[in-house]
């Protein structure tokens, strides 16, 4: 059974703008082979409300994703111990 999901990724720019949209295209390709993609949200480069790790910028980028209902697990694993990513969260719509 698939549900839709919502996920928001915030990426290091640490490594440059390249690193983070290499990373946004990595976790894209992610998502669709586990589901589909339906639609990207670039919000591109930003201030954080706060430093994380010594950084004031992020790169973010809004999913919405259909896939099944074991995926987000997964997908919250591999974001967590991934280097570069500085945040993320999935949430069921």
């Amino acid at each position: 059974m698939s549900n839709s999901y919502e996920t928001i990724i915030v990426y290091s720019l640490a490594k440059g703008e390249e690193a983070a949209k290499e990373l946004h295209a990595k976790f894209e390709a992610m998502m669709a082979e586990n589901g589909t993609v339906d639609s990207v949200d670039e919000w591109g480069k930003r201030k954080l409300a706060y430093l994380i790790n010594d950084e004031d910028n992020g790169y973010y980028v809004l999913y919405n994703h259909t896939c099944d209902a074991d995926f987000p697990a997964e997908l919250s694993r591999v974001l967590k111990i991934t280097d570069g990513v500085l945040r993320s969260l999935v949430i069921k719509k």
